[in-house]
């Protein structure tokens, strides 16, 4: 694997995370993103220059929040279909959020090491189609 493939935004509130170690030891670099903690979230506004570079996506804000839905919602608008977009959510909420997470890979519970190889080939694929 060449490390030009693509990088993954992680979009998590504090210390939420997945190994993004994983990740990067397999050629992605990850970014993050703590969401609208303090501020409003950059791509509620307009734009966000993480995602400007992301070839991949994991969501990891609490959908129970409107303002992490409407995060959510705004990235399902401005992701490129060729992007991979997940939501790392917790029990009950793929049910409870399931016409919000309609066209998003959803992973109940911290994604693990096979989520996050499905997510890395995902954007491999996405790379080698998209730059052929």
């Amino acid at each position: 694997m060449s490390p030009e493939y693509g990088v993954i935004l992680d979009v998590s509130a504090g210390e939420a995370a997945f190994d993004r170690e994983f990740l990067e030891r397999n050629g992605h670099p990850v970014l993050v993103c703590h969401g609208p903690e303090s501020t409003t979230c950059p791509i509620l506004e307009g734009r966000c220059d993480k995602l400007d570079q992301a070839h991949g996506v994991v969501f990891q804000l609490d959908l129970d929040r409107p303002e992490h839905r409407a995060v959510l919602r705004r990235y399902q608008q401005v992701v490129a279909p060729d992007v991979p977009l997940w939501a790392a959510v917790r029990p009950g909420q793929d049910v409870a959020y399931q016409e919000l997470l309609a066209g998003v890979h959803v992973v109940v519970g911290e994604p693990g090491a096979a989520d996050l190889d499905a997510l890395a080939a995902l954007v491999e694929a996405a790379d080698d189609t998209r730059f052929e």
